[in-house]
């Protein structure tokens, strides 16, 4: 019942319809894509190694966000989707080139700009968002786009792969540019008025300067930011044993499918209540409930038996998004409108960043170590910062208590 009124609610404002129907869009393209590039490069190349350091290409955008993230600021925010979306796609034709190892260069260069494209972009659309979706609706909006995102994802992936073996790399990269002039449509559809950008004088590094401070300078963004970060690295340390995980279940690697479509439709389920629980517990309480129920999950991984497999990917599955809806709901509600931004690419360098560096760390840490030992550590740490941001909500309500004025909200 809560879950479909938040549907409802939702979908009745015009512009967070449109708003979703583009995440639709945009992310199955974009999860269509992602997979089939891997497998691309490993038949042009036949290398283990450059799959992922083609992919790696996409990433490192992300390390620039707080700078890529100003972009967002110094123009208005729905041209500058649209013209994103449109040079995007624009850009995946030149893949068509790729026909032998020597056109690798091409496409890692394309998929550097699909990273930076990403970056400026979700910091345009976290800011157009507080124009376009009233105040509101936005816990639930950011839930219901985490469902939408990751919905894709139970059929994109096998779409994707469908169109690689029928046609190869090049249908996929046309299938891909054909959502985002779909996004760039429905993002024009949408009835928006944004104020004319000011600009402050200050020069570049100034401005991404100011936006980096007025994030981390916020207590309770913080502290959000950085049980985000923490979580999102103790869960990419995990996610490196997935495979080690499912050798000791005595399944073939394939099984691992099975591990993500669950999780997978565990975040989707997230999603749907992030709304309502973010409502009833407030930010950094959501938030620790979200990290504390992943730690349990991750550390239930080291027990050998299939059943709780699947309950702990499905425990991921509705615990990580959590971290997530809280961190950039906060973001968007605290800061203001000139400089969000700046703030969202700086909390998503902040927060999503450290995956990288878990999987990097992860998968030496796994051959030195069993998924027995390292699990239940990992499980440990989550529950350590869950725990910590629980406490500062606690804090801060009391300090509520005393002080309505001056509080933070939990």
């Amino acid at each position: 019942m809560t879950t479909s009124w938040t549907v409802r609610r939702v979908l009745r404002d015009r512009n967070a319809g449109l708003y979703l129907a583009g995440v639709v869009v945009s992310s199955f393209g974009t999860t269509s894509l992602a997979p089939a590039v891997g497998v691309w490069v490993k038949d042009l190349t036949g290398s283990d190694s450059l799959p992922a350091l083609c992919m790696l290409a996409a990433w490192a955008p992300t390390l620039a966000g707080p700078a890529l993230g100003g972009i967002a600021d110094r123009v208005r925010r729905r041209p500058l989707l649209i013209a994103l979306n449109l040079g995007l796609a624009a850009a995946l034709m030149a893949l068509f080139a790729v026909r032998s190892p020597d056109g690798l260069w091409l496409l890692c260069t394309v998929l550097f700009l699909y990273g930076t494209v990403g970056a400026v972009a979700e910091a345009a659309e976290s800011a157009l968002v507080t124009a376009a979706v009233p105040g509101r609706l936005l816990g639930d909006f950011n839930g219901l786009r985490m469902t939408a995102a990751e919905g894709t994802k139970l059929l994109a992936p096998l779409t994707g792969a469908a169109l690689y073996t029928a046609f190869g790399g090049p249908a996929v990269a046309c299938l891909d540019a054909v959502t985002f002039v779909l996004a760039a449509g429905l993002c024009a559809l949408l009835r928006v008025r944004e104020e004319p950008p000011v600009r402050s004088g200050a020069g570049w590094s100034r401005e991404t300067a100011e936006g980096v401070r007025r994030l981390w300078g916020d207590p309770g963004l913080r502290a959000l930011v950085r049980a985000g970060g923490a979580t999102m690295l103790l869960a990419a340390l995990s996610s490196t044993t997935t495979y080690a995980v499912v050798d000791r279940l005595g399944h073939s690697p394939a099984w691992t499918g099975v591990l993500s479509a669950v999780q997978g439709a565990g975040s989707v389920t997230a999603g749907l209540v992030s709304g309502a629980a973010l409502r009833r517990l407030g930010g950094r309480r959501f938030a620790a409930a979200g990290t504390a129920l992943t730690g349990c999950a991750v550390a239930a991984r080291a027990v050998p038996c299939d059943a709780v497999a699947l309950a702990s990917a499905a425990g991921m599955g509705l615990g990580l998004p959590c971290v997530l809806v809280a961190v950039f709901t906060a973001v968007q509600r605290q800061t203001p409108g000139p400089m969000l931004g700046r703030a969202t690419a700086t909390a998503n360098t902040l927060v999503l960043s450290p995956t990288a560096v878990g999987l990097g760390a992860g998968a030496g840490l796994v051959e030195l170590a069993s998924p027995v030992l390292l699990l239940p550590l990992y499980g440990v740490g989550l529950l350590a910062t869950a725990a910590a941001l629980a406490q500062r909500a606690d804090s801060a309500s009391r300090t509520a208590a005393r002080s309505p004025s001056d509080a933070n909200p939990a």
